[in-house]
């Protein structure tokens, strides 16, 4: 539960920042992928290859972030999901759950991040308008007036020369 609460919250306040309906298309996509990938290895629950492909996702875009397991090994993000697999493996865990987290995760990372980078790449997995419309909150107009509450400290800083000029007339 750590694992997941950490990580999901990390891609939300990082990679999915005022992006909410695309990170219910992540989830969206991960439970239909694992789930037709769990009647092939006959896979009951889910929750671990879940976190895994969070976890996974995650470190696929902070390749840069140093990390450190137990105290004992220091390394780059893109290897936490081979290390948690490693460790997995010594308790004695089945490997093919954290695969099928990690097999949907680089299936989601290279949809989304890396194919349509390519020449000739396009965007495959496009957030549909209704999860767009749910999620995402509306596009303010330019002509938007914020609310006083709204404004922070509540001074109006687009409103002070319109207040000069009043005062001199």
């Amino acid at each position: 539960m750590i694992f997941t609460y950490r990580y999901c919250r990390m891609l939300e306040e990082g990679s999915f920042r005022n992006r909410t309906a695309d990170f219910v298309l992540m989830f969206v996509f991960g439970a239909v992928l694992m789930i037709g990938f769990a009647f092939f290895v006959n896979l009951l629950f889910l929750g671990q290859a879940f976190t895994i492909m969070l976890v996974y996702v995650w470190s696929r875009r902070n390749p840069y972030v140093r990390m450190n397991f137990f105290g004992l090994l220091n390394f780059q993000a893109p290897y936490l999901p081979w290390i948690l697999l490693a460790f997995s493996v010594l308790l004695g865990n089945a490997v093919y759950v954290d695969l099928v987290g990690m097999a949907v995760g680089h299936i989601y990372y290279f949809l989304e991040d890396v194919f349509p980078n390519q020449r000739g790449g396009f965007t495959i997995l496009k957030t549909p308008s209704l999860l767009r419309t749910l999620f995402d909150p509306p596009p303010d107009s330019a002509d938007y007036q914020r609310l006083p509450e709204e404004q922070p400290g509540g001074f109006q800083w687009g409103n002070q020369d319109n207040q000069e000029d009043n005062q001199e007339n």
